[in-house]
């Protein structure tokens, strides 16, 4: 569906679109003005074809294009617009236009508990297309989130770019809250896990650092419990040949009180 089949700009009826809530309505002579537009034409396939759709310019392109031509021109519309809408919202017109949605929360609100419904802004994480969709951002916590809306989520982040919510920000610094002050902390049975535990270290560990402690503890484990298992063999060892000793001292002590007394009553019946 293209802008020439609805009342209104082609503009309009994008940004009324289910899943763009976050778009602003571009003026029409940003997009006239070339300087704008610089080094898109590059980006976009059939620059052209769809710098007109997107202005409404009449032409008999059903006359010059297939079917499928059609539908990338549509395409490329859509992308063609958004890359200039990331350009238009750093201005001062298209942040006043970014100003009122982030007013009404229309780009959402944290879901972060402690910041209490903070009103977000839109950014991308990369300013070229087909890299990343577009999340947004809480001024309260700098926190990163996927938007609510699964329609709004599937739109390319570089629509918005990586500098927008930012310097809406430094523009606006009476807009900027404070930091959550309250913080999270995890409990158990209503006692504080303890920062040295493993809760709280491999929370904080890299990869590498859990792979690397993994093998290192299971290694240092299995020593210990083969250490600990060779130690008890060689208790057991030393008690049985405790054992055995004090066993063998007893029948000698004994074997040496009977022949002691049998030499003695051989002595005395030779006296007698």
């Amino acid at each position: 569906m293209s802008g020439s089949d609805e009342d209104g700009s082609w503009i309009s009826w994008f940004c009324s679109l289910r899943g763009n809530e976050f778009f602003c309505e571009v003026d029409e002579d940003y997009i006239q003005d070339a300087f704008n537009l610089t080094g898109l034409n590059g980006l976009v396939p059939y620059y052209d074809y769809a710098l007109d759709m997107v202005l409404d310019v009449e032409i008999p392109m059903e006359d010059s294009l297939t079917e499928e031509q059609q539908e990338i021109v549509e395409s490329a519309a859509e992308m063609l617009y958004g890359l200039i809408h990331a350009r238009y919202i750093v201005t001062n017109r298209g942040m006043h236009a970014m100003y009122e949605k982030y007013r009404t929360a229309s780009f959402g609100r944290c879901p972060h508990v402690f910041c209490q419904g903070q009103p977000v802004l839109p950014v991308g994480l990369s300013d070229l297309p087909r890299n990343y969709t577009v999340n947004v951002f809480c001024p309260r916590c700098h926190g990163l989130y996927f938007p609510k809306s699964t329609r709004q989520a599937n739109v390319d982040g570089a629509y918005y770019g990586t500098t927008f919510p930012h310097l809406f920000l430094m523009t606006h610094p009476d807009l900027i809250p404070n930091k959550p002050t309250q913080q999270y902390r995890p409990r158990v049975y209503g006692f504080k896990i303890h920062q040295t535990s493993l809760y709280h270290r491999n929370h904080d560990a890299t990869p590498e650092e859990r792979a690397a402690a993994g093998g290192g503890g299971g290694a240092s484990s299995s020593r210990r419990g083969g250490g600990s298992r060779g130690g008890s063999r060689g208790s057991n060892q030393n008690n049985a040949d405790r054992r055995r000793a004090a066993a063998a001292a007893a029948a000698a002590a004994k074997a040496g009180g009977g022949a002691g007394g049998g030499t003695s009553g051989g002595r005395k019946g030779t006296s007698r």
